[in-house]
């Protein structure tokens, strides 16, 4: 019987179509863009995209902090995925969230950056912007589970 190869962060197992496709099988009573979707992946880092609409907006019309948390732990679990493959059962187990600016509404990304991949925890540093990269409204430390 082969031996599955050793979990890597200098390799990924699945690609911003295949990160799309297997969240939204997870996630089937989720609305359509709710959670994001991945635009790119590559070892260490994938970034993602989210378009709010109008429910995720607080008084003040800014972009709601659960929001913006939920899309940086979606991005984190994106980045886990695209490294071990599709494995369901791996679970947020710490999210610490810095709100920088305030988040204007429109279009949100992410960048997720692995800081460290073991056997049993990823450690991830999220950053989420609107219109410009150089200027976050939110850095996330993520880190995850792994079954």
């Amino acid at each position: 019987m082969p031996i599955a190869s050793p979990i890597s962060s200098s390799a990924i197992r699945m690609d911003a179509d295949a990160l799309n496709d297997f969240l939204a099988a997870a996630f089937p009573h989720s609305e359509p863009g709710s959670r994001g979707s991945v635009v790119s992946a590559a070892p260490g880092h994938i970034r993602a995209r989210m378009d709010p609409g109008d429910t995720a907006l607080r008084p003040g019309g800014l972009i709601s902090g659960p929001t913006q948390m939920g899309f940086a732990d979606m991005a984190a679990y994106a980045l886990v995925l695209a490294h071990i493959g599709p494995v369901a059962m791996a679970v947020t187990s710490a999210l610490n969230y810095q709100f920088l600016r305030p988040c204007r509404p429109g279009p949100l990304f992410a960048d997720a950056h692995l800081l460290r991949l073991g056997k049993r925890l990823a450690v991830m540093d999220i950053r989420i912007w609107t219109d410009d990269a150089d200027k976050p409204v939110g850095q996330a430390n993520v880190t995850y589970a792994i079954p």
